[in-house]
């Protein structure tokens, strides 16, 4: 297929974007750089066309996970569209944001008030800093991924690579000053011990405990309990980052299901479905401490991000969207499974049903990856080794894309057998981790 409008765009973005795109995950080198089309005109429901026209379902990420009902969902959008026409931005704070903040801790009755912003991650350093404000102290104990702020990769300071094992390795800290040295904390999820001692070494000057309810894997017996637990022993603020698993298994916070309490907690991607929009949730005493420090955004307060968030809810509780998610991502991940035994892949299947990964157990498993991907494509879909699934992914879909990773994995199978990997590769091996990209 032609994707040479998409070539020359990538070729022009490297010339003028860093990095060539505003988030690690969407940059084509991580798929396989000369396939991937890298670049969109138009998404509807789980249909995307690339600039040369190219059509595609895609059984990939989802917009990231924030198009968590699939992509222009029309009532998510004609709210948006009566606000605009409404007006989105004024001298005066819009209502919406009041409702929200109402049904947020409606949702999460543990919870009694909410701030607001746009992205994840400048959520999460909104949450730290109420936290630190709160207790007084500045050390954080984190487990998982949870965006690009200095309080984050200041964990990365004077060390091999601490967070590495938190979703994404050689995340550099250059430009992070060298006085956080210290302040950040890893531990990895389901080892309590290791929260333990950092609990002990720390003792009173750890302000807060972060991590995500899950990821990869379910929590074993007694470590969410045991979490809750040292936070309480600690005096620290239990911060709960909801940004990737909120609204896949429930109409809510996973860790509604998982029977876990935090003192807040943090949401955004899904919860605009595509829109620009996060939420900071917590106990009142605690979020008041968003008074005592300096905590304020001028676009925080546009219209359209709590209207969208809204209407995604209402429709997330209506259709019982969790429900679909987590069908397609079981089809899906049982379907990785039995084609990888039936055509000797070594693959490892993880995440959440709505979350969905495997990874190539091979000695070129980044080559594998390319070639799963550039198969895929030919076949019409964008489908990387990841799948988060949307309430716009039909039962017809699933079952295409899996009639399609069966050739592919049978395909992969001939070539391995015959020791003829690279020399089918169109573009790049795939890449992990961050890269500069030249």
């Amino acid at each position: 297929m032609d994707i040479s409008k998409c070539l020359n765009m990538q070729d022009r973005a490297k010339a003028r974007i860093p990095g060539m795109a505003q988030l690690l995950s969407k940059r084509p080198d991580m798929f396989s750089l000369g396939v991937w089309p890298g670049y969109f005109i138009k998404a509807k429901g789980a249909e995307v066309w690339d600039l040369d026209g190219n059509r595609y379902i895609d059984m990939s990420i989802g917009g990231i996970g924030a198009n968590v009902l699939g992509y222009a969902d029309p009532d998510v959008d004609a709210a948006v569209l009566d606000a605009i026409n409404k007006g989105t931005s004024c001298s005066l704070n819009c209502p919406e944001e009041v409702e929200l903040a109402d049904l947020l801790c409606e949702l999460h009755p543990w919870a009694e008030k909410a701030r607001f912003a746009r992205t994840g991650g400048e959520a999460m350093a909104v949450a730290v800093r109420i936290a630190r404000a709160h207790t007084g102290r500045d050390k954080i104990a984190f487990c998982g991924y949870h965006g690009w702020h200095d309080w984050y990769l200041a964990a990365n300071l004077g060390t091999e690579n601490a967070l590495g094992e938190h979703l994404l390795p050689g995340l550099s800290p250059a430009g992070v000053p060298k006085c956080l040295a210290g302040t950040a904390f890893p531990f990895t999820y389901n080892r309590l011990d290791e929260l333990e001692a950092i609990v002990a070494a720390q003792g009173r000057d750890l302000s807060a405990i972060v991590m995500e309810p899950i990821r990869n894997i379910s929590p074993e017996p007694g470590f969410l309990e045991g979490v809750r637990g040292l936070a309480c022993k600690a005096g620290a603020v239990l911060i709960v980052d909801e940004i990737s698993a909120a609204f896949r298994m429930n109409s809510g916070g996973a860790h509604i299901v998982l029977g876990l309490e935090p003192d807040m907690a943090v949401f955004s991607k899904a919860l605009g479905n595509g829109y620009p929009i996060a939420a900071v949730i917590g106990k009142g005493s605690i979020m008041d401490a968003a008074e005592s420090t300096f905590i304020s955004s001028t676009n925080w307060t546009e219209r359209i991000g709590p209207v969208a968030a809204m209407a995604m809810i209402g429709k997330h509780r209506r259709v019982q969207a969790g429900k679909h998610l987590m069908k397609a991502g079981s089809l899906v991940q049982n379907g990785w499974r039995q084609l990888a035994v039936k055509h000797e892949i070594g693959v490892e299947i993880g995440g959440i049903p709505p979350l969905s990964h495997f990874t190539f157990l091979d000695d070129k498993p980044l080559i594998l990856k390319a070639l799963f991907v550039q198969f895929m494509l030919e076949k019409g879909f964008l489908a990387s080794t990841l799948f988060y699934s949307m309430y716009a992914h039909e039962e017809r879909h699933v079952n295409d894309y899996l009639r399609a990773v069966d050739e592919a994995f049978a395909w992969l199978s001939e070539l391995k057998r015959k020791d003829g990997l690279e020399r089918q590769l169109r573009g790049l091996p795939a890449t992990a981790g961050f890269k500069r990209l030249t």
